[in-house]
């Protein structure tokens, strides 16, 4: 899985990306950059250590999630058009970190003079949505100009297209994100290649100060209710303290969180979130002597599963032997869930749940 932070200037991205990361990249007004931060973090699962004790891999493969922080998108930037470096990052990611300032600092002023959340929030978004009708109004008029001179063949898909992204624009015209249509399967096949920022699912994180602890949760409930789009969260996290704590032993930084009344260590609620708006499920295999977590979506086959843990595994796909997680761990080994009967062989329309251990069988491809 694939995050990008995104944020207006000063919203304190970077800090949030240490605090995910326990990386040291420089933060605060002096710190300014032109390249981006990326790093790779262990997907926790205590579940993973309950199989290594059945198992006894040589190897323990959490799955993981990269982070990367842009730098800072200043407002007004889109009506240029967004760099293509900073497009190509933001089309890589399967979700968006929108960092949104709600702390004061003196020493780090807001570059607009006062800090508002709502406004912050609502600038990035519109920046978004017109890049994106950008995008959208400079490929209707390519095909406005070219579908006279196609062939029928092709102008009739052509014109699907037009149809499509003219849709589109109207949606993007009245501040509607793409994420809100209801767009199908071979819509959205059109529309990929197109970098369209407002499609990508959306984890709002409100960066507050100190303050923001004794009020957990304010600054959410304030601005949820008028937030209601798809594929869409809105959480809250002191980046500073949590990058603090993360330079503590885990011993002193649980002590720290109880006396703050953090119930979880940042990366871990992130981690969490992202994989609920992206609709994730984790499954596990052993094979070749380790012990793995991949990542797969909800409603996902037994042939999908295959195909990523290995393509190959996913033409030659034959069967699975499937065990849901607490199954095996009642039963102790594959062996006594086999005399079980919670053992079972599914076929490739079996659709994975959360926690299914899965030994996939297939026949090899002659290269």
């Amino acid at each position: 899985m694939h995050v990008t932070l995104v944020g207006l200037p000063l919203s304190g991205k970077t800090t949030v990306f240490n605090a995910l990361t326990g990386q040291q990249a420089a933060t605060g007004p002096g710190a300014a950059r032109t390249e981006m931060h990326l790093a790779s973090v262990k997907v926790p699962d205590e579940r993973l250590e309950r199989l290594a004790e059945i198992f006894h891999p040589h190897r323990v493969t959490p799955a993981e999630v990269r982070f990367a922080d842009l730098v800072g998108i200043p407002r007004g930037v889109a009506r240029e058009g967004l760099p293509g470096s900073l497009l190509a990052a933001i089309s890589e990611a399967d979700a968006l970190l929108h960092v949104v300032r709600a702390f004061e600092n003196p020493l780090a002023p807001h570059p607009a003079g006062t800090v508002d959340p709502a406004r912050d929030l609502e600038w990035l978004d519109t920046e978004f949505l017109l890049a994106d009708l950008g995008v959208v109004e400079r490929r209707l008029e390519r095909l406005r100009l070219e579908i006279p001179k196609l062939p029928r063949a092709e102008r009739e898909e052509r014109e699907r297209e037009q149809a499509l992204l003219g849709r589109l624009r109207e949606a993007l015209e009245v501040g509607t994100p793409l994420r809100d249509l209801e767009l199908e399967a071979e819509d959205l096949r059109t529309l990929r290649g197109f970098n369209l920022l407002t499609l990508k699912p959306v984890l709002v994180l409100f960066n507050v100060g100190e303050e923001g602890l004794e009020q957990p949760g304010r600054v959410v409930e304030a601005l949820q209710p008028n937030y209601r789009h798809r594929k869409s969260a809105m959480a809250e996290l002191c980046a500073q303290w949590e990058m603090e704590l993360g330079q503590l032993s885990p011993q002193e930084a649980a002590e720290f969180r109880q006396s703050l009344g953090l119930a979880e260590p940042a990366r871990e609620r992130i981690i969490r979130l992202a994989y609920q708006l992206l609709g994730l499920l984790t499954f596990f295999t052993f094979v070749s002597d380790e012990v793995r977590a991949w990542p797969l979506h909800e409603g996902c086959t037994a042939l999908d599963a295959a195909g990523t843990v290995h393509t190959d595994m996913a033409r030659g796909f034959i069967r699975a032997e499937v065990i849901a997680y607490e199954e095996l761990l009642a039963a102790g080994s594959l062996a006594e869930a086999r005399r079980r009967g919670t053992l079972r062989m599914e076929g490739r329309d079996y659709r994975i749940q959360d926690g299914d251990v899965c030994t996939f069988h297939f026949s090899a491809p002659h290269r």
